[in-house]
């Protein structure tokens, strides 16, 4: 297939560039400069212009564009080029899309935010929405900024991504030091969910949805198991060899951590429905196998 990703140059993207291309694809990365590779083509999502040729021509489109989460969460510049770089290169690849003869499928970048904290509650891709924190409102219009390729008949599939769990990237990246440290604490009571993915489970997802034309809609991208915040503590603390026994408190996290804190201290009891119901496999159902996956 013919497949086009922007935010391929991204941890996350670099590594699908890869993966699809062992599987025999033929991928063509997106870029924001003049292109000056065979498998690059340029779009500028601020303008609205993309290469046409390239995007009318793909079977699938993979949009993983966007400014990075971690930032001063206290800063409204921050949260702008947060909510605007998903949003926008969303739009312009969703009219892509539509103006396409023979419309691509869609697989459009989201995160698990969508849902925002649900307590104990166990989540699918058919529970609501709910609450105010910052992501969880970023995430619902990422979502409704692809509903034209929807409209227009593409199969598309958004992407409700979980944190990805590998020690080259955030969050484990920014936490290994502390725990080696044995710095290393659960979050406020520990109670709350905290849903993650491995890597390697994430790469084989997407491209599992890239290659398998009967799903589309909201896909949860996070292991079938998740864990209490207190259980991955406990789990990193052992991987590491290192005790965490102390808590961080609410109010601590709730002042330092801004509008990120809802992240931090809510509950999110994911469960990756849609890719087990189409046959999908996890190689790393629990937290125990993504860290030992992510540790590598």
């Amino acid at each position: 297939m013919r497949i086009v990703i922007a935010g391929a140059s991204g941890f996350l993207g670099s590594h699908l560039v890869d993966a699809l291309r062992q599987r025999g694809h033929d991928v063509t990365r997106l870029v924001r400069r003049v292109p000056t590779a065979p498998d690059e083509a340029g779009w500028d999502p601020a303008a609205g212009t993309y290469d046409r040729d390239a995007l009318h021509a793909s079977d699938v489109v993979v949009n993983l564009a966007g400014s990075p989460t971690l930032g001063n969460p206290h800063s409204s510049r921050w949260a702008r080029e947060l909510r605007e770089s998903r949003v926008t290169s969303t739009q312009v690849l969703a009219r892509a899309v539509t103006e396409a003869p023979r419309p691509p499928a869609y697989l459009a970048g989201n995160g698990i935010s969508y849902y925002g904290d649900h307590g104990d509650r166990v989540l699918t891709e058919e529970s609501d929405s709910r609450g105010h924190a910052l992501l969880t409102e970023v995430t619902r219009e990422w979502q409704a900024a692809a509903r034209p390729a929807v409209e227009a008949g593409a199969r598309v599939c958004y992407l409700r991504t979980a944190p990805v769990m590998d020690r080259r990237a955030a969050p484990l990246k920014t936490l290994l030091p502390l725990f080696k440290a044995g710095l290393g604490a659960r979050l406020g009571s520990g109670r709350q969910h905290m849903a993650m993915i491995s890597l390697r489970d994430w790469v084989d997802a997407v491209a599992f949805l890239a290659e398998h034309d009967t799903v589309s809609g909201p896909v949860n991208l996070t292991c079938p198991e998740t864990p209490t915040n207190a259980e991955f503590t406990r789990a990193l603390a052992r991987a590491v060899h290192r005790p965490a026994v102390l808590p961080v408190p609410s109010l601590a996290l709730k002042l330092g951590a801004g509008a990120m804190a809802p992240e931090l201290l809510g509950s999110l009891n994911v469960r990756p429905a849609a890719l087990e119901t189409a046959g999908f496999t996890f190689r790393d159902r629990d937290v125990e196998a993504v860290l030992r996956s992510g540790l590598r």
